[in-house]
């Protein structure tokens, strides 16, 4: 892709109109620039911006609330019981393993066949103005989507399902704490709640320690081959990877929770990861934002890598000096620490 970031060796520099008038030339669509800051972690603290983040997250059919259904859902009706899950077994595991292959297919599958076969919103809202890559070597099978489904339902359906198979057996035996609503109704809801936070703190280390030099060269780059997303991408990764990323579902082993908070956690990061990387930032009904999917913020961090390690919603880019706002000045900084990093 051509470059038309600014050189920082110019000697009359363009003013900043035109600056992001160059940015906006290399995205089919963006969101006003530069990213603005929506974090519940400010200070000093705003209630009424707090009360509004709860709101949008828990109390419309958000992301997070279709999550938690599914999360229900499957503790009544597809995943076997903690009793069954108190010795390890053929039929239990494999059911497991079922439920969460067809999870993964329908949801990545389903949202690729809406955005990019039958192309309902056409590029609304589409960040890249590419399609999927085809006949490419860069991938296995030299396309892009084989390849992202073969990572996702091959080393990522299976360590998901060995993850939920050994955290449900460590509840079921006595050996991981369990809580039921009845008992604790306040840390119940509350840690529905904190689970996204505990995801996105877990996932931005995780993932810084995956772009150190050695570890990107031989596991993330397989994930980053995917600079022009899509809802395959998200769940893509090196078998390494899948480990690191999944290990966040450790928490269920120390802190208290119901088998319904560690189904939630399970959607979290398997299908959602499928909903955030769709490489739209909406999905449209009659021209109306319905449901927020992926984020320009991490679509930043595919394009330019070391950056946006997090999500938007966590404070960790910004506290921790990797944040990039969108702007000309952040992508030559972005660079700038990639050079360093990898000389």
């Amino acid at each position: 892709m051509t470059d038309t970031t600014p050189s920082l060796d110019q000697m009359s520099a363009p003013s900043a109109g035109e600056q992001m008038e160059d940015m906006s030339r290399e995205w089919n669509y963006h969101p006003d620039l530069p990213l603005q800051n929506p974090s519940i972690f400010q200070w000093p603290p705003n209630p009424a911006f707090l009360i509004g983040w709860l709101a949008r997250n828990w109390l419309t059919l958000s992301e997070r609330v279709m999550m938690a259904i599914l999360a229900v859902a499957l503790w009544y009706l597809f995943y076997p019981s903690l009793e069954v899950a108190q010795s390890f077994a053929f039929g239990w595991i494999a059911q497991i393993y079922v439920v969460n292959f067809a999870m993964i297919f329908l949801v990545a599958g389903g949202l690729h066949w809406y955005f990019y076969i039958r192309k309902a919103q056409g590029k609304k809202l589409k960040f890249e103005r590419r399609d999927q890559g085809k006949n490419n070597k860069l991938w296995d099978f030299s396309d892009q989507v084989k390849d992202n489904m073969f990572w996702s339902l091959g080393s990522g359906v299976f360590q998901l399902t060995a993850f939920q198979v050994v955290t449900m057996w460590l509840m079921a035996n006595g050996y991981a704490p369990v809580i039921t609503f009845a008992e604790n109704p306040v840390w119940f809801l509350a840690w529905l709640i904190i689970l996204p936070m505990w995801s996105a703190f877990h996932f931005y280390w995780v993932h810084r320690l995956l772009h150190q030099p050695f570890l990107y060269k031989k596991v993330h780059s397989l994930h980053h081959r995917n600079v022009n997303i899509g809802p395959w991408s998200g769940f893509s990764m090196h078998p390494v990877e899948h480990f690191f990323y999944l290990s966040t579902l450790c928490i269920h082993w120390i802190v208290p929770s119901h088998p319904i908070h560690l189904y939630f956690h399970i959607v979290f990061q398997g299908p959602g990861a499928a909903m955030t990387h769709t490489g739209y930032e909406d999905l449209l009904i009659k021209d109306k934002r319905k449901l927020a999917l992926g984020t320009f913020y991490h679509q930043l961090h595919h394009r330019y890598y070391e950056c946006n390690y997090g999500n938007q919603e966590m404070p960790w880019d910004r506290w921790f000096g990797t944040f990039h706002d969108g702007s000309p000045e952040a992508t030559a900084e972005t660079r700038a620490r990639k050079k360093r990093m990898f000389g």
